[in-house]
């Protein structure tokens, strides 16, 4: 697995989430509860916070240190996701959606500066246990986000159901005509 192939994949799972994003408006990204406790927006923030995390790991990794905090969040999933959801809690969406990119961008920095024997060798880092890095980005990049994307997608496609039917349901006896000689 090489850097452009990564790459491909990040590309197509990030465009399947905004597909899934695009019609949504704000009000549905910040409803509660609509991914298990959480919203969309609480969700996008999530996947920021790991892929954030693995862009801090790539950096120590290139420097020839441990990635120690990715690897002590990867010890406790649970308890890293309550920590970063607490610091996250009511951000703003504009921001969370410029992290989306931002961090992205990032990534696709950082994964350019290691070799394809980097990324494959499953010797390369003894901290990865016998596993290709690759392997580690995946799980903190596009793999998690496909793990998120079906519940988004769905929800994404009940909303959309639930306003077309919404709108559906107006009838001609409930649109009141204005003509232009009745506005001042």
């Amino acid at each position: 697995m090489n850097s452009e192939l990564l790459e491909e994949q990040m590309d197509e799972v990030r465009e399947r989430l905004l597909v899934a994003l695009d019609a949504l408006p704000d009000e549905a990204l910040l409803q509660p509860g609509t991914i298990g406790q959480w919203s969309v927006a609480d969700t996008l923030a999530h996947l920021v916070v790991w892929e954030a995390e693995l862009v801090t790991a790539l950096a120590r990794i290139s420097g020839g240190k441990k990635p120690t905090r990715l690897l002590e969040a990867l010890a406790d999933v649970d308890a890293y996701n309550a920590e970063r959801m607490q610091e996250n809690s009511g951000r703003d969406l504009d921001r969370i959606f410029d992290d989306l990119i931002g961090v992205r961008r990032q990534l696709e920095i950082r994964l350019a500066q290691f070799s394809e024997k980097e990324l494959t060798n499953p010797r390369q880092y003894s901290f990865l246990e016998g596993k290709p890095l690759w392997e580690l980005i995946k799980a903190n990049c596009y793999g998690h986000e496909l793990k998120h994307l079906p519940a988004i997608e769905t929800f994404s496609e009940a909303w959309l159901a639930a306003e077309e039917a919404a709108v559906g349901s107006i009838g001609l006896d409930d649109i009141e005509v204005i003509s232009h000689d009745d506005v001042e």
